[in-house]
Parts: C-alpha cells; structure tokens; sequence
C-alpha cells in the first residue's frame, strides 16, 4: 500500500478524532453495567472501570474522573483554601457582603452563581471528563455536593477562626461567607479535578 492509499483513508480532520480513547471506554462499560443480569456481573465490570483508572496514561487534562473519595475531598479543600486566602484577608469581602445582606435576593443569586459556576467547571468545560457515579438520592452528584460542601464549611471556620466575620449579627456573617464561598468553589472544583484523580 503506497503511502498515497494511507492518507486517502485518513479523515482530512485527522485520526484523532476517530480514535477511541478511555472516555469512550468508559462510556461501553457504563452501558454494559446496565446491560447485565446479576450483581456479581455488574461488580465485575465495576471493577473493570476502576482497573481501566488506574492504568491510563499521566496527564493532568482529558483524564476521566470517576468517583468521589477522600483524596478528592483533600484535592478541594486545598484548592479552596488556596482561593480563600486572599479572601479573608481581603476588607472588600466584607464590604460585599454588607451589600448583599441588605438584598436577599443578591445572596441567592450569589449562591445560584457558585453552584453555576462549579457545575461548569466539572460537568460543562470538559477540562476533565468528570462521570457522575452513585449520586445520593439518585441525582445529587457527591462530587458536586462534596466540593460545595467542603468549601462551604472552610467559608465558615476560616471567616470565623480568622475573626474576620462577627456572629452577633448571623444573616450578615453568613452573607460575608459567601461571599468567600463562591472562589472558594472555584478553587475546590479546579483543585478536584485538575490532579486527574
């Protein structure tokens, strides 16, 4: 076969787009998952996807992402406190949050913008190919939940461990934690995924 024959096979976008990569495995062993009779199969390819985990090639974008365990929940504390710092140490944080107690409707909107924002960056982007396993209640993706949960919480200790946030008055502490919250879910959503764990 000459080399000509070789490139008129070729798509003209190149082969890339035509090769199968661990995401399209994935994707055939979520069906075949679904596909099977009994329990004892079903864990077999369970234990299928998570050998094909542990054996893909290093790189920290285009990995999947599977699951959500402590490593994950440490991967965005860190990247939530790495975000958070300069927020606590920020006076403008407390100055937004003044603001946005006095208008409920801005901490809604400031919250329903984090949850945006993260929802982006882990399902949306494809910085990572992030698959939603086991969600809590059959729809709540622990990751999701666990790094909004996480940076909420480190929101709430740092701002008040660092006295940055007074609880005589809760509704307008609250506010000046979310307004730490929403890089804070930045930073746990990127610093989640981007190890490719």
């Amino acid at each position: 076969m000459s080399q000509d024959d070789v490139s008129r096979q070729r798509p003209e976008n190149g082969p890339e787009e035509d090769e199968p990569d661990m995401g399209d495995l994935f994707d055939d062993l979520s069906a075949l998952e679904a596909a099977v009779d009994s329990e004892s199969e079903r864990e077999k390819v369970r234990e299928t996807m998570r050998t094909a985990m542990e054996i893909q090639q290093p790189g920290v974008f285009g990995r999947v992402i599977w699951g959500f365990g402590r490593e994950d929940a440490a991967e965005a504390l860190l990247g939530a406190l790495l975000f958070g710092f300069p927020m606590f140490v920020e006076g403008g944080t407390l100055e937004v949050g003044t603001f946005i107690a006095q208008v409920p409707a801005y901490f809604l909107l400031t919250h329903v913008v984090a949850v945006g924002v993260v929802v982006g960056i882990l399902y949306v982007s494809d910085i990572q190919d992030v698959r939603i396993h086991d969600p809590l209640l059959g729809f709540i993706p622990r990751r999701l939940l666990g790094v909004l949960s996480i940076s909420f919480v480190a929101a709430l200790v740092m701002m008040t461990a660092w006295g940055r946030v007074d609880w005589v008055d809760p509704w307008l502490a609250l506010c000046e934690c979310s307004v730490a919250f929403v890089p804070m879910a930045i930073g746990a959503a990127l610093g989640d995924i981007l190890p490719g764990t």
